[in-house]
């Protein structure tokens, strides 16, 4: 299974016991359809970027769950005809990738940090004296 997150922007004027019934809703769909909810997190009321439906606020949430693909699909054809949400997005999230590592594979790839194998010892360069700023000519 893949790892989704789920953003809902509610209509503001839903009351919070509607509200608090679609996201139990939508939750208990993603569960029927095989998947298991991570995290379910209540953003609160936020300014939108542009009117939306005449409405200038929204109501944020955010579910971060695992489900087969199938899933997404039913659960965005569900989302898209209620009516208490204005705008839905899901997105894939990429878990990060774990790897074992030994003390010996630490830093092997890695140059120490004080080579500095461009500029000599000593040396110091000014910016006037680089390609990359050239002297002025008359």
């Amino acid at each position: 299974m893949r790892r989704y997150e789920l953003m809902l922007i509610i209509r503001p004027d839903v009351p919070d016991d509607r509200s608090q019934a679609l996201i139990d809703r939508t939750t208990r769909q993603i569960v029927a359809d095989g998947g298991q909810i991570v995290k379910v997190a209540p953003w609160g009321r936020r300014r939108l970027a542009y009117p939306i439906d005449r409405f200038r606020e929204g109501s944020y949430h955010i579910v971060l769950f695992e489900a087969p693909a199938p899933a997404i699909a039913e659960l965005e054809r569900g989302l898209l005809i209620t009516e208490e949400v204005l705008r839905h997005l899901v997105t894939k999230v990429e878990r990060p990738v774990k790897t074992a590592r030994t003390d010996a594979d630490d830093d092997t790839d890695l140059p120490p940090a004080d080579d500095d194998d461009d500029v000599p010892d000593g040396e110091i360069i000014d910016e006037s004296e680089s390609e990359a700023a050239p002297a002025a000519t008359d």
